[in-house]
């Protein structure tokens, strides 16, 4: 499930000396448009764009504008992880990520709580288009913390019930996970250094924690290995958004 060659993050210890760490930072780093009017996003993403190349459509967002949230991003060249957690019986989970891969994003979400048999519809579907986007299961939300699980009927700490699901999706044949960045090494560990892990919780040094309960740096979540960073709030709240992504990129940047 091939992404561009221009959005994909250059892995490993040793790089070569031309390569801008800023530059590679924003290969890594998405911005979620988490608002509620397609004109609100349009503002954030005319402010963005020069140093970021990924975004986040989510459930508020898409509520509000559906596809035609999304066009705008495509044409313009921006890379979109379409955050939809779906979650249903097999068959209408398999529709809907058909749907969305022709809305031309290159990240998309099921839930991992859905089920294998579930799981491996959306693969197989995603399976039989040439270019499709990557799958990610969504493991346990980090707004969850042991308090929140046990509130569910989860007897498992969250580590546990994200390694539980992330063996079923990688049973289902899913390598691609949404995680907190505590679970980023177990997680490596199970997939391998191949695995596409999409990190949310990321909150820069000094930021507000606000609903999130597992967080994390930037810096720290690239240190541990996660592949992209997911920030929302610190970023689309700041009085100036364009600096306050800078700021984060330069974490980044201090990571790589």
């Amino acid at each position: 499930m091939p992404i561009p060659d221009r959005m994909k993050p250059s892995f490993g210890s040793v790089r070569a000396p031309e390569i801008d760490p800023i530059e590679e930072a924003a290969k890594r780093l998405i911005v979620a448009l988490d608002v509620s009017k397609a004109t609100a996003a349009e503002n954030l993403v005319n402010r963005l764009e020069r140093s970021c190349h990924w975004f986040k459509v989510g459930m508020e967002l898409f509520t509000a504008a559906g596809p035609a949230a999304i066009e705008p991003l495509v044409a313009r060249g921006h890379s979109v992880f379409l955050d939809l957690k779906f979650c249903d019986i097999p068959n209408t989970v398999a529709g809907a990520v058909r749907s969305a891969a022709a809305l031309g994003v290159r990240l998309m979400t099921v839930h991992a709580s859905g089920g294998p048999a579930m799981l491996e519809a959306a693969r197989n579907e995603l399976e039989k288009l040439v270019d499709p986007p990557q799958l990610l299961a969504v493991t346990v939300l980090t707004s969850m913390d042991a308090e929140q699980a046990r509130a569910v009927g989860i007897g498992r700490s969250p580590g546990e019930q994200v390694e539980l699901l992330a063996r079923m999706a990688l049973g289902a044949g899913i390598t691609g996970f949404v995680c907190s960045p505590q679970e980023v090494a177990k997680l490596l560990e199970l997939a391998g250094p191949e695995a596409t892990l999409v990190i949310p919780g990321i909150r820069p040094a000094g930021a507000k924690v606000g609903d999130q309960k597992r967080v994390a740096t930037p810096a720290d979540a690239l240190r541990n290995g996660a592949s992209y960073l997911v920030v929302g709030r610190p970023i689309t709240h700041a009085a100036d958004p364009a600096e306050a992504a800078e700021a984060v990129l330069r974490e980044m940047a201090d990571a790589l």
